[in-house]
């Protein structure tokens, strides 16, 4: 006997997924501001001229990079309280975790993306008089940011498809809440199939956002 399909009572439990959406733009959100600032951090240190901060910076990097991203939930939300006595509530936690790792691989796009500029850009700066620090602000970094656009595009949009681990932990996030409707409804291949499409149109369309701005920042 073929399968009946029936969306419409996935559909009526909308307030359940709208909630799940909301709360996976929320924790993507707090993750990619917060991601960016380490990342801005991390580069640095990847890029000082102080070995040992280098090498902090390296091994920070190569720690996120070589680790599973669960262990990084779980660590935040269930080894930080007993070790610092410092509860954190899954938004927390899950936020933290996301932030941490994403700054690890916006570091690399940074650092890359800064590396790819040609050493001339740097010399000349200097035959102009200007620092070290304002070179990278007034010339590299404006160079740069047109080549960092895509790879930051693309590791955002790994941050909003790895906030589903956030639902490990109990955090009401698109996947999360998904599960539930499966549960009430009885319905877990129309459910699943919904949140695959809806996964689909909001990362399509901020992929088309995204290359629309690459191209109105190219054409200058």
């Amino acid at each position: 006997m073929p399968y009946e399909w029936d969306f419409l009572a996935v559909l009526e439990q909308w307030p359940l997924l709208l909630s799940g959406l909301i709360g996976t733009i929320k924790i993507a959100a707090i993750a990619i501001v917060a991601g960016i600032v380490v990342g801005a951090l991390v580069a640095a240190m990847r890029l000082s001229r102080l070995r040992p901060v280098r090498v902090l910076g390296t091994v920070y990097v190569d720690f996120y990079r070589n680790t599973p991203g669960i262990l990084h939930f779980f660590w935040f939300y269930y080894a930080l309280p007993v070790l610092s006595n410092v509860s954190l509530g899954p938004l927390e936690a899950a936020a933290l975790a996301l932030a941490t790792q994403s700054g690890a691989f916006y570091a690399e796009v940074f650092r890359g993306g800064i590396a790819s500029i040609r050493k001339g850009q740097w010399e000349g700066a200097r035959a102009l008089g200007m620092t070290r620090g304002q070179a990278l602000r007034r010339i590299i970094l404006p160079q740069a940011a047109r080549r960092m656009i895509a790879p930051f595009t693309e590791r955002s949009f790994e941050i909003i498809k790895t906030t589903s681990l956030a639902s490990t932990l109990s955090y009401g996030e698109l996947l999360y809440q998904g599960m539930m409707v499966a549960s009430i409804t009885f319905r877990p291949l129309e459910t699943y199939t919904l949140l695959a499409l809806i996964y689909f149109a909001l990362l399509f369309s901020l992929s088309s956002l995204a290359k629309w701005a690459e191209s109105r920042l190219q054409a200058y």
